[in-house]
């Protein structure tokens, strides 16, 4: 980003986005820490940003950030890079991250699905656990396919909106 760019910018005005988009997460179920990080990263130009950087941004420590980037990236959020030159990370989140994350889900719905399948056998499904179990069972099925047929439309949509990558 240029000086006169990133002069333009209201810091206040993106510290108040990444503290209410990070407080929109934690209220779905995301850690605090890694909201605050993920929303800062997001916010960025460049989209990424160093350990240094998120640390002066947030107020936090080196291993509050090191947790918070574990946790996103395991989460398949953001991803972590070299500089060149240097031994410093710096760590990214692109365009098409929530693509990315909610298509890895699909491994998590497939042990759930087979977890369950367990539980039925095991519950017996003509029993009252049993079927609720079932039922469980074919809500995680839908979602898998609906997932996967959405995840193609957007694909096209993505691409028709934004160009190719």
């Amino acid at each position: 980003m240029t000086e006169s760019a990133r002069s333009a910018r209201d810091a206040e005005a993106v510290s108040r986005f990444v503290e209410s988009f990070a407080a929109q997460l934690v209220e779905a179920g995301m850690p605090r820490m890694p909201a605050r990080v993920f929303a800062a990263l997001l916010s960025s130009d460049e989209g990424a940003m160093t350990s240094a950087d998120l640390g002066e941004q947030l107020r936090i420590s080196p291993a509050a950030v090191s947790g918070a980037v574990r946790y996103l990236a395991q989460t398949h959020m953001v991803s972590r890079e070299r500089e060149p030159g240097s031994r410093r990370e710096r760590y990214r989140v692109r365009g098409d991250q929530w693509y990315e994350a909610l298509t890895n889900r699909e491994a998590v719905l497939k042990r759930w699905e087979e977890a369950l399948r367990e539980g039925v056998t095991s519950l017996g499904a003509d029993t009252p656990a049993g079927r609720r179990m079932a039922e469980t069972l074919a809500f995680f099925e839908f979602v898998e396919r609906e997932v996967v047929d959405m995840m193609e439309r957007w694909r096209l949509y993505r691409e028709k909106t934004f160009g190719p990558e």
